[in-house]
C-alpha cells in the first residue's frame, strides 16, 4: 500500500471534481463525457489525485469501476471542498450593491421560505445591510408612510393601490382541529390588536353577515395568535395556505360566512435606489418558495 506523503500544497479542485464524477457515474467514460474532457484526461486527474493522496481511491477491471474503502471516505470531504470554491465564487462575484435596506415583513411569513430568500440576496449583495422589521400589515404601512422602512412585503391595505401584487389568496376561518366555536351563538375572535387588515376583514365579514361576535384574546405577535387558537379560545381569519401548524380550517366551513380574498403585495423598491429594487425582484421572483401547495379539500372549500 502506497503511503501518505506530508505535503503542504492543497488538493486540485480539477483533480476532486473528475475522481467525484467518476465516483458517481461508476464510469470513466460517462464522466468524461458528463465533465467536457476527455477520457484520458479523467483517467490522468484520477492518477494524480491516487499519487498526490499516496492512496488508491478507484478500483478498476475490465467490467466495472467503483470506489475503494478510502475513495468512499474521502467522498464527502471532496464535495465540501467543492462547494466551498462554489461559495466563495459566487460571493466574489457578488452585486456592487451597497447602503442600509429597510425591511418589513408581515407576521404571516414567521413560518415560510422568506428567511431562505433573504438570505440569497444577502449572499449575492453582500455590502447590502439589511435591517428587518417583522410585525402586523397595518403597523408596517404606517411605518413605511413615515420614512422609517424602505420597503414593505404586506397584505394590501383596503383602498392603498400601491405596490406590486405577489399574489392573491383566500382568508379562511382557522382554529383547533375539531373545536366547534364556530356554531356558537356569539362567535368567539383571537385577533391581531389595530390597524390589523385581517382583524378588519373578520369584523366587517361578520358585521355584514349579521353573526354576533366578541374578541375572546388579543395578541400582537402570530405566536401569541397562535397560542390563544390553539388553546381553543376562539378563531381568527388567516391566510389559506399560510396556516400555522397545529391550526385547521373550521368546521363546519358553511357555519361563518366566506371572508372573501387578499392580496399579498411588495410596497416600495420604485425608487431611486437600486438596492430596494434588487430585493424587491427576489421577493416577487421567489414568492411561489412561499406557499405551499393548496390541498384538495382547501380547495373544495371554496366551491
Amino acid at each position: 500500500m502506497m503511503g501518505m506523503r506530508a505535503d503542504p500544497k492543497p488538493l486540485d479542485p480539477v483533480l476532486l471534481r473528475s475522481f467525484l464524477k467518476v465516483c458517481e457515474t461508476l464510469s470513466f467514460t460517462e464522466a468524461a463525457r458528463q465533465l467536457g474532457l476527455r477520457q484520458s484526461s479523467v483517467s490522468q486527474h484520477v492518477a494524480r489525485l491516487e499519487k498526490r493522496v499516496g492512496r488508491k481511491l478507484l478500483a478498476r477491471d475490465t467490467h466495472e469501476v467503483r470506489p475503494t474503502p478510502d475513495g468512499d471516505a474521502i467522498r464527502p470531504f471532496a464535495r465540501q471542498v467543492l462547494e466551498a470554491g462554489s461559495r466563495i465564487e459566487h460571493y466574489l462575484k457578488g452585486s456592487t450593491l451597497r447602503g442600509r435596506l429597510r425591511l418589513g415583513v408581515s407576521e404571516d411569513f414567521a413560518f415560510t421560505a422568506l428567511p431562505e430568500i433573504l438570505a440569497e440576496f444577502a449572499m449575492q449583495h453582500h455590502a447590502v445591510d439589511l435591517e428587518l422589521t417583522v410585525g402586523l400589515s397595518g403597523r408596517l404601512y404606517e411605518q413605511y408612510d413615515a420614512g422609517d422602512l424602505d420597503l414593505i412585503f404586506v397584505k394590501r391595505r383596503t383602498g392603498d393601490a400601491r405596490g406590486v401584487v405577489a399574489w392573491e389568496e383566500r382568508l379562511v376561518w382557522i382554529g383547533r382541529p375539531g373545536s366547534r366555536l364556530a356554531e356558537q351563538p356569539v362567535v368567539p375572535l383571537v385577533l391581531y390588536p389595530p390597524p390589523s387588515i385581517s382583524r378588519m376583514h373578520a369584523i366587517a365579514t361578520l358585521e355584514r353577515a349579521g353573526r354576533a361576535w366578541r374578541v375572546a384574546c388579543t395578541s400582537g405577535s402570530l405566536a401569541g395568535l397562535r397560542a390563544a387558537t390553539v388553546a381553543g379560545l376562539g378563531v381568527t381569519a388567516h391566510s389559506a395556505r399560510l396556516i400555522p401548524p397545529g391550526l385547521a380550517e373550521v368546521e363546519p366551513r358553511e357555519a361563518l360566512p366566506r371572508l372573501g380574498s387578499i392580496e399579498f403585495v411588495v410596497v416600495g423598491g420604485q425608487s431611486h435606489e437600486a438596492a430596494a429594487r434588487a430585493l424587491a425582484a427576489s421577493i416577487l421572483s421567489g414568492s411561489g418558495r412561499l406557499l405551499p401547495p393548496e390541498s384538495p379539500a382547501s380547495r373544495r372549500g371554496r366551491s
